[in-house]
């Protein structure tokens, strides 16, 4: 019996309510990622995770499956958050890199090649938007939310908001994930001495569905897990071994 290799990327992409952007979407990874030249070698996969969809994307998330080879469908019996999308998608992405990105048509997915060089000198390459094509709303709860997380968290790169992040698999393997934390993914991951760096990407308007996230959910109880995350950097186990036991010889057959 032949094995297929496994996927050198993993691309996961949580799903709530983006039909119209559904096929778009998946047209464009399909072209930049076939062209990637670690595509050439090895396969990818897109991890699509349904969150509770409501507008159809979730028949369509089958019918896209169906007709494309490399992409699987996760489908959740109700809306549990983004956070929960990304930890099901990590637990059954397959590859040794893992890329993140929303559904919603604001990145560009050929920004991806800015970020996948410097995956060989770091854990975890997150991208951050040169300019900010969102309502004044968002970009406000967005920049003091920014303010008040580097100053509690005492170093967190600047757009942790930004879905395009490319991961070591061990990064996505280590760090905890609780009900909003995908908001820091950076901070977790430095937390457990991980290696964390920003590329500047593009930034598009939204073309269709509308933004899961306001003030209320994005500032107001934002500042409650970010209490949390300060709690864990405090008492985050943190130690080196010079030396462990080798491991013990094989018994003999009996």
């Amino acid at each position: 019996m032949t094995h297929s290799p496994p996927p050198w990327l993993s691309m996961v992409i949580p799903i709530k309510d983006e039909r119209d952007n559904l096929q778009p979407l998946t047209t464009q990874l399909m072209t930049v990622l076939g062209n990637l030249e670690q595509s050439r070698k090895a396969p990818f996969e897109i991890v699509y995770v349904d969150d509770g969809s409501t507008d159809g994307s979730s028949a369509l998330l089958d019918e896209i499956g169906r007709r494309t080879p490399e992409v699987r469908v996760i489908h959740f019996d109700r809306n549990h958050g983004q956070t929960a999308a990304f930890a099901a998608g990590f637990r059954h992405a397959r590859g040794a890199l893992i890329a993140t990105l929303d559904g919603d048509l604001q990145y560009d997915p050929a920004d991806f090649a800015l970020l996948l060089p410097l995956i060989t000198e770091y854990d975890l390459v997150c991208g951050r938007r040169r300019q900010r094509l969102d309502t004044v709303v968002r970009r406000l709860s967005s920049r003091l939310a920014y303010l008040i997380r580097n100053t509690v968290l005492r170093g967190d790169v600047h757009d942790s908001g930004c879905s395009l992040k490319v991961f070591r698999r061990a990064v996505v393997e280590r760090i905890p994930l609780f009900h909003n934390m995908h908001r820091f993914f950076p901070a977790l991951a430095k937390m457990h001495g991980f290696s964390v760096t920003e590329v500047p990407v593009q930034h598009f308007p939204r073309a269709h569905g509308r933004s899961k996230y306001g003030i209320g959910n994005r500032l107001f109880a934002g500042l409650y897990d970010l209490a949390a995350v300060r709690w864990m950097q405090k008492r985050c186990l943190r130690y080196t071994i010079v030396h462990e036991p080798a491991d013990p010889p094989d018994a003999p057959p009996t």
